[in-house]
């Protein structure tokens, strides 16, 4: 029985594994296309009451867009994404993993976005006037000067959501994503078991026990950046 259930819960952990890969590779490049969006100094100015009014549409856009997706739980995100369109638009359904998956997806960069932007906005803007009198391009200033310093800072905030974020695709079970605490809770339901929905435990911790020591490898890689 051990390894039978050994092996079924290993075949969830499987599901869960690829769900956080996949959010990782999606939501870390698109957190930080909404960081620069919300930090954008586009600006439409108007004339109001006598004078000048600024205002920045995408950074509003941006802003508010995070503000709704940090400001609701997840579930509830995960519902609405894959009953919204057909109750809402009366749209075919999104397959399960997809729907889970650009839930996480969304919700995770806009977390990400804020630790970025959190990074850049740290660095400061003495070193960009630098780069400046040194004739560097924005771009070059960014890639060759601020960027390592801004993972260097964001690494131990970015961490943390990393480990939730593996704790966090038990989730998907909301909407029969089979993923290992689903695969646990079947044999409460067929054998009146309970005691793999706690050896689903084991599979978290090893897991989240690999991640801390990968992340404080890295811290330690760029001790360079110390002051």
């Amino acid at each position: 029985m051990f390894w039978s259930v050994t092996l079924s819960l290993l075949e969830g952990f499987g599901s869960t594994l690829k769900l956080f890969g996949l959010t990782l590779l999606f939501a870390l490049p698109l957190g930080l296309l909404i960081c620069f969006g919300s930090m954008s100094k586009l600006e439409i100015r108007f004339r109001f009451r006598g004078g000048y009014c600024a205002f920045r549409p995408i950074s509003a856009l941006m802003k508010t867009f995070v503000w709704i997706i940090r400001g609701t739980p997840l579930m509830l995100q995960l519902i609405v994404m894959y009953y919204g369109p057909g109750l809402i638009f009366n749209l075919p359904l999104l397959p399960r993993f997809s729907a889970v998956l650009l839930a996480f997806v969304i919700n995770y960069a806009c977390y990400f976005s804020e630790i970025y932007r959190g990074g850049i906005e740290s660095i400061s803007k003495g070193q960009y006037e630098a780069c400046q009198v040194l004739g560097m391009t924005k771009t070059q200033t960014f890639v060759h000067v601020v960027l390592l310093q801004v993972i260097k800072r964001i690494v131990p905030p970015m961490s943390n959501e990393i480990i939730t974020l593996v704790k966090d695709t038990s989730l998907a079970r909301i909407i029969s994503v089979y993923e290992v605490i689903w695969h646990a809770q079947a044999y409460i339901k067929s054998a009146g078991l309970i005691w793999p929905l706690f050896y689903t435990g084991v599979y978290y911790l090893i897991f989240n026990g690999l991640l801390t020591i990968l992340f404080g490898w890295l811290e330690k890689k760029m001790d360079y950046f110390k002051n």
